[in-house]
């Protein structure tokens, strides 16, 4: 079976103070009150009624300074080559990303948010209200990442993947 080429169009844009790469928090857990602003463009304002009456939100967005991908690649939290698959790194075939942030206000088709390990000016895909009973579960096995659970507050990005 063969698939055709998928192609998206950003919904929106995503505003951080990250300017670049290194120094970023790895994930939310890790940026814990950081704010940002979301910028959904005008034809797709429609789509943000309700969405105020979550408190957090899944972003999903590109990796815009992704270039390649790896297979096989070293997680920020372990010093051992890991399957891109079973970590969170931005190399993938498909660089898309996921964060849940904290959503504190819609203004217009502005989102004010908070707890963002987002890069500035990355394209935004979806929104995607977060809803406990959806996504949340009892987990039995976490991998290699077991034994760095109590380290991803304070890990910071490095320009590994950079190229």
């Amino acid at each position: 079976m063969t698939v055709d080429p998928i192609s998206f169009k950003p919904i929106g844009i995503i505003y951080t103070q990250f300017k670049e790469v290194s120094g970023m928090p790895i994930q939310p857990a890790g940026a814990l009150g950081v704010p940002g602003t979301v910028e959904v463009f005008p034809s797709y304002e429609p789509g943000l009624a309700d969405l105020d009456g979550f408190s957090h939100i899944l972003l999903i967005y590109l990796f815009h300074q992704v270039n390649n991908f790896q297979l096989t690649v070293t997680p920020f939290l372990d010093s051992e080559p890991r399957g891109v698959f079973a970590t969170r790194a931005p190399k993938r075939p498909n660089p898309i990303g996921i964060s849940v942030v904290k959503l504190l206000a819609v203004e217009g088709r502005f989102l004010k948010i908070e707890n963002v390990d987002i890069l500035d000016g990355t394209p935004l895909l979806d929104i995607k209200p977060f809803i406990p009973d959806f996504d949340q579960f009892e987990v039995e096995k976490l991998g290699w990442y077991n034994r760095h659970q109590r380290k991803v507050g304070e890990m910071r990005s490095d320009q590994r993947f950079k190229e």
